[in-house]
């Protein structure tokens, strides 16, 4: 096992049992030499985030309903936010992965730094409970909620409204693609509106993976 002490001076928590980090930061290019399922940990600590994320917007908003509490955590555990989180902490450089991986860009990609975002945070919840988790999760993402005064508008909702705006129909959504095993499935889907070529979202949802499409439809209308 690699030296793990800068990772846990980043992440402010010493490992009582290191597997949980290693397991955390090993892609599965390196499957074989894992102890513990990179996926299920992925699928563990999205749960982890969830958690904490909503109970941090229950105690900040205490009046705003259901609806709106739920599109700001969608905003706040989605693929981009976890990847901008890594890269803010400088996560890339300790991922373990195949050099065919490095040389691909992994340890700049999206996909793969949500992923470990939330394998490290099943690992601190495997380690030290929920409070080692929150430890790490809050100072993070307590700037990202603050700075989000009024919460996110759906981005499906919008490009409804633009297009309905400009004349030009309803956006049509098609499921593209599904790839990745069962418990952690990867949706690509394609939005499709008038006069416009199609636009591709991804997700661990194919909610999450239209309104990944309809963002980047927007982007183009607007």
């Amino acid at each position: 096992m690699t030296d793990l002490t800068p990772v846990e001076k980043l992440l402010g928590y010493h490992f009582v049992d290191k597997g949980h980090l290693s397991a955390a930061l090993t892609h599965s290019s390196l499957r074989k030499q894992m102890r513990t399922s990179y996926e299920r940990l992925e699928f563990l600590g999205d749960r982890v985030l969830g958690l904490v994320i909503a109970d941090l917007l229950l105690k900040r908003f205490p009046k705003e309903p259901e609806g709106d509490l739920a599109k700001r955590q969608a905003a706040l555990i989605k693929r981009d936010t976890l990847a901008d989180v890594a890269r803010k902490i400088a996560l890339g450089p300790h991922l373990k992965m195949s050099k065919g991986e490095v040389q691909a860009g992994g340890r700049d990609n999206p996909n793969m730094l949500s992923d470990t975002m939330e394998a490290l945070m099943a690992a601190l919840y495997l380690d030290g409970g929920l409070e080692a988790a929150r430890g790490f999760i809050v100072p993070l993402w307590d700037p990202l909620i603050e700075a989000a005064k009024a919460p996110p508008k759906d981005a499906k909702t919008s490009l409804q409204e633009r297009t309905q705006a400009l004349r030009i129909g309803l956006p049509k959504y098609e499921l593209f693609e599904q790839t990745g095993p069962d418990h952690s499935p990867i949706f690509v889907v394609n939005v499709f509106v008038q006069g416009q070529p199609s636009c591709e979202g991804e997700g661990k949802s194919k909610r999450e993976a239209e309104q990944a499409a309809a963002a980047n439809m927007l982007e183009i209308l607007q």
